[in-house]
């Protein structure tokens, strides 16, 4: 195992090769405010973060990631384009693998640029592939934008959409949503019972819940009128369950979605950026015919991206986190910037990983 200084050493080299790439050094603070985290993830991330407080700045979370605190101190006042780098460390609570590390070190490079977002991609990917070379990295490559852009052009209501949107980086809860959408999966008694009944349901009972009448009468109305909607279409289930499924190297599968859009037209124009990027990937020498693509590759880690989204994995060492990891968050620059929006693209490396696997082979 790689020591402390042994760490830091490679992370300072790391963010060197950032720099002359043409990263701003930046050292965002560790205490974050909790409340953002809180509205983009629920509370859900406090199971992962570790949480303080203070009288004066309320609930704080020690850094989980710095993609958060670098788009924050963008959209305050960052020049236009910017490149940023940093090297530091994150926390995250571990409750059920001990071996996991609840502390350790990222390093990174983040580019809001409005320019050419294909050519911006195609710059990060390219310089995180060169910082890994030497190293036997599988490489995985997907892009969130196609299946947002699926979901949206469904033919369904908006509510059920917009649920889909919301759990889309929850492949289970999303899966199950389809099926009952589609009418696939049998009403429960209980359910069949609620739909049942008609008007107001809480009427003059006193309220001892943390819920209020007027939410639980909104949402039983929510229920009667999806109960109410046609299903989605088998016709799109099976086009969308052909894109999930789509996993070749990026050429064919570009092929393969060409096909599946004559089903599911919404997702052309993201198919059109993917295309852009291939090409601006080409120009900069990557070997785009090795490359892999996995429409449903981000849906579990990588909460915040909404388009291109990348990860550098050691095969041999399956038990070992990813290497590096990145993509597009243009959503995260919108929602952080009060409506203003800027294109930006990143990623972080683990320069632990990086001595582990280069102890390994010397070994």
């Amino acid at each position: 195992m790689p020591n402390r200084s042994q760490i830091e050493a490679r992370a300072a080299l790391l963010r060197q090769r950032f720099e002359v790439a043409g990263g701003v050094v930046v050292d965002p603070p560790l205490l974050q405010p909790a409340d953002i985290l809180l509205d983009l993830y629920g509370e859900d991330i406090r199971a992962r973060a570790y949480v303080t407080s203070d009288a004066l700045r309320g609930e704080q979370m020690l850094r989980p990631d710095f993609t958060l605190p670098m788009v924050q101190m963008h959209m305050k006042g960052g020049a236009e384009p910017a490149r940023y780098t940093y090297a530091g460390q994150v926390f995250r609570r571990q409750e059920h693998d001990p071996d996991r590390a609840n502390e350790f070190v990222q390093v990174g490079y983040e580019v809001f640029d409005r320019t050419d977002p294909a050519d911006a991609d195609a710059e990060v990917f390219a310089l995180f592939q060169l910082q890994l070379r030497g190293l036997e990295l599988r490489v995985a490559t997907g892009d969130i934008g196609i299946l947002l852009a699926a979901v949206e052009g469904l033919n369904t209501t908006e509510v059920r959409k917009s649920a889909l949107r919301r759990h889309i980086w929850r492949p289970r809860r999303f899966r199950a949503l389809l099926d009952r959408f589609a009418g696939r999966t049998p009403m429960s008694e209980s359910r069949k019972k609620l739909l049942s009944t008609t008007g107001p349901l809480t009427g003059t009972a006193p309220e001892i819940g943390k819920r209020r009448a007027a939410e639980i009468d909104a949402r039983v109305e929510t229920l009667r009128a999806d109960a109410a909607a046609p299903p989605i279409s088998e016709h799109e289930m099976e086009a969308l369950e052909a894109l999930l499924a789509v996993r070749e190297t990026v050429p064919y599968a570009l092929e393969q979605m060409r096909d599946i859009a004559v089903d599911l037209p919404a997702i052309l124009p993201a198919l059109d950026r993917l295309e852009a990027r291939t090409s601006a990937m080409k120009a900069r020498g990557i070997a785009i015919d090795q490359l892999d693509f996995e429409a449903s590759y981000g849906r579990t880690s990588m909460e915040y991206y909404d388009g291109f989204v990348f990860g550098f994995y050691a095969e041999r060492r399956p038990d070992l986190p990813p290497i590096a990891t990145g993509g597009r968050y243009d959503a995260l620059t919108r929602y952080l910037g009060q409506g203003d929006e800027i294109p930006a693209v990143g990623g972080v490396i683990r320069p632990d990983l990086i001595l582990t696997l280069e102890g390994e082979v010397r070994s």
